[in-house]
């Protein structure tokens, strides 16, 4: 597709339209969700002990999460305008079992995170520390719980359990109450869920731990060896344990939500594998080439790792799975779409790079917790370079995981249940508005992403300033005894 073409095409605009806007809020979200939970620990373990170190951390990764948060709110809000806009057709048909969790969301979660979220905020040294600390874990409750609800519907795009067609009005509607039940309780929610969870907790751990490390040894090449043992290094510990635990259970997430994926979505994993011929012993593939429309006969693969997607898929080295020539060849013309595979090339390589990039947070776990352990302080410049480059790296691999789900769900909006024709499914292509133009999908794409990338600059430059400026400002806050003791922020809160 040519330049002008594609600048008039409103399926390909509104496509772009939302996946920006969808790119931009989700690098926020695994950070909201992981960082909430620590920050109620950080303040539990302060609680609980009554040491320093401990309410500095609190304080320090609490305004980080802050940020964070404001900027989470301010790109989510237009997603959901374009449901009703840009994918007014989807919202038509959908619109009854899609707008059921979403309505949660707001009416429950968000509701929950904001106000204690609020409450914790302005009642440093006004509320005691035992209500203080259930207010961050109760925002921390709603975080999740609003996950949860948008999980859930979007778990349901990919495998739409619970729904009926209403033969009277053409439209997809719950199937009562247990409808409701089925799409909270999906297979696929499950274990997408955990898996973004889990990630999250990855992210989180990986900034705790890179930032106190980085500081660390800042602090013990400036000779305030005191400040890298007594404050740093406790807090890089902290942050490697979150870290370990989130990389085995990202980990065994990703390879049982994997498997639910290829019982469910087949053409998906056959893409992220480009593999295009069903059988036994089917291999990994470390690269694959082609254009970005590739079809199986334009595909180079380049180094091959035997029987590795037959164990990733059905936990054997020898098993049986479908490739996208019979997929196509069974499924496209049931569909009625020109392939059910979506584009190989985009899904393989979102599925490596997320990989890739939260390979990163490996090396940083390993290298970290040698340089630690036994009461050490590493002075290591090597360390502190890796501990600021592992910062972006799972925020990519978080993001990249996201674009392999939606890549992956492509030609449909709404995947086919059970791969059955008979059951509600919608091709992306229905979904779109039929009364908003292109010109309309353009002016907006090009400002939206011009908004985001101001809002996106903003979001880097005051968590590096805060990042940089450290924990070593003052503030009256009260203790665990009820005593006065002096811990701020340079902004109110």
């Amino acid at each position: 597709m040519t330049v002008a073409p594609a600048a008039l095409d409103a399926l390909m605009l509104a496509r772009w339209q939302f996946g920006v806007t969808t790119v931009y809020h989700f690098i926020l979200v695994p950070f909201t969700i992981g960082m909430s939970l620590l920050v109620a620990v950080l303040q539990t373990m302060w609680y609980r002990s009554g040491k320093d170190h401990w309410l500095k951390a609190t304080r320090f990764f609490g305004k980080l999460f802050l940020i964070n948060f404001a900027l989470g709110v301010a790109t989510g809000i237009v997603q959901e305008f374009q449901f009703g806009m840009n994918w007014s057709q989807y919202s038509s048909y959908v619109g009854d079992i899609f707008g059921a969790p979403l309505a949660c969301e707001a009416l429950i979660a968000f509701f929950l995170e904001s106000t204690f979220l609020g409450i914790w905020i302005f009642g440093w040294g006004r509320i005691s520390a035992k209500a203080h600390t259930a207010c961050i874990w109760l925002a921390a409750a709603g975080v999740n719980i609003s996950a949860a609800f948008i999980l859930a519907a979007n778990a349901w795009m990919q495998h739409p359990v619970g729904a009926v067609v209403n033969p009277e009005t053409g439209r997809a509607e719950l199937d009562g109450v247990s409808g409701f039940f089925k799409v909270l309780t999906n297979s696929a929610f499950v274990w997408e869920f955990t898996h973004v969870v889990t990630a999250s907790w990855m992210l989180a751990g990986t900034f705790v731990a890179g930032v106190a490390l980085w500081w660390m040894v800042r602090a013990a090449r400036s000779g305030g060896e005191a400040e890298a043992r007594n404050v740093w290094r406790p807090i890089a510990q902290f942050g490697l344990a979150v870290l370990a635990i989130g990389i085995v259970l990202v980990g065994a997430t990703g390879h049982i939500h994997g498997q639910q994926v290829f019982e469910h979505q087949p053409a998906k994993m056959a893409a992220a594998e480009a593999l295009c011929d069903s059988g036994p012993n089917a291999p990994f593939t470390i690269a694959a080439f082609g254009p970005l429309d590739a079809t199986c006969d334009q595909i180079t693969h380049v180094g091959e790792i035997p029987g590795v997607y037959s164990f990733m898929a059905t936990n054997s080295f020898s098993g049986e799975v479908s490739g996208i020539n019979d997929l196509n060849a069974l499924y496209a013309q049931a569909f009625d779409v020109p392939s059910i595979a979506p584009s190989i090339m985009l899904t393989f390589w979102s599925f490596r790079l997320m990989m890739g990039f939260a390979a990163f947070s490996v090396i940083l776990l390993i290298w970290g917790f040698l340089a630690t352990r036994g009461g050490k302080v590493s002075t290591s410049k090597g360390l502190s370079k890796w501990a600021l480059l592992s910062l972006p790296m799972p925020f990519l691999a978080a993001t990249f995981g996201w674009l392999f789900a939606e890549f992956g769900r492509q030609p449909f909006v709404v995947y086919p249940l059970n791969m059955d024709p008979n059951n509600v499914f919608l091709r992306t292509q229905d979904g779109l508005s039929t009364v908003v133009p292109a010109g309309q999908v353009l002016v907006t794409l090009v400002v939206f992403t011009l908004l985001y990338l101001a809002l996106g600059v903003v979001w880097f430059l005051l968590m590096r300033r805060y990042v940089r400026e450290g924990i070593h400002t003052t503030h009256p806050v009260t203790t665990p005894e009820g005593k006065a003791t002096d811990q701020a922020l340079s902004f109110a809160y």
